[in-house]
């Protein structure tokens, strides 16, 4: 099976205006997102972006990126519109990554297309364990009820997914927001309305379990800062700049 990688990105974010072509160690956060992508080496990667500074910026590293419209009211409109623009007839699985997360865990991605290429599931995501109450109780963390126990090895099916927690359970986990669809699944979503829930919760895979498009959920063993405000940054800027 042939995998497709899609990176969304605009410049318009609220909270962090500017924020993928903000420079950390001397190269923006989207160009570090990309080369992470292709470190994954599960397939072709591509940015989809809304603003043509962005599309410079990862030509001028060494990466791909087409330009979208500047109207779409979610990441997956937008990689939708570069799956429908690019020679997409061989493709079986386009993943959706984040382009505010340039510490992704790799091997998490490359488990959940395994996870993909080798079940029946029409759409997957990631989920990690919750390291500690905070991370339960701040609404900003997306969490994922899992119909069963998620560890390295299983794909269960997610039950619901929640910013706030009104009874502790066991299968509790971090959601991370990363997908995987197959073509027909993606097709269908995007040509779906924006759910109720969805937009009460702003969470947009709600639109799915709202139309019976059951998610399936692969164990991540890293959940990286998203950079969303000042505070991200800095804390991102921290560990990369730790790294060798």
């Amino acid at each position: 099976m042939k995998t497709l990688v899609l990176i969304p990105s605009r410049l318009s974010a609220q909270r962090l205006p500017g924020k993928p072509l903000i420079k950390i160690k001397g190269l923006s956060i989207i160009s570090h997102v990309f080369k992470k992508a292709e470190e994954a080496n599960i397939g072709e990667v591509i940015v989809a972006a809304e603003d043509q500074e962005i599309v410079d910026d990862v030509k001028q590293n060494g990466g791909q990126a087409i330009l979208t419209k500047n109207d779409h009211k979610t990441g997956t409109d937008r990689i939708y519109e570069v799956f429908q623009k690019i020679n997409s007839s061989d493709i079986d699985l386009i993943m959706n990554l984040q382009g505010d997360e340039p510490l992704m865990n790799i091997e998490d991605i490359r488990n959940l297309n395994k996870k993909m290429i080798e079940s029946p599931s029409k759409l997957g995501t990631l989920a990690s364990k919750i390291q500690d109450r905070t991370i339960l109780e701040n609404p900003n963390v997306v969490k994922v009820l899992t119909k069963e126990n998620l560890n390295q090895m299983n794909f269960p099916e997610a039950e619901n997914f929640m910013r706030n927690i009104s009874q502790e359970k066991e299968n509790i986990y971090h959601h991370l927001g990363i997908y995987s669809y197959n073509k027909d699944t993606l097709e269908k979503f995007v040509s779906l309305n924006q759910s109720t829930n969805e937009i009460k919760n702003k969470l947009e895979q709600l639109r799915a379990l709202d139309n019976n498009i059951k998610i399936n959920v692969a164990f991540a063993k890293f959940a990286p800062i998203g950079v969303d405000t000042e505070e991200d940054l800095e804390a991102v800027k921290k560990i990369m700049g730790n790294k060798s």
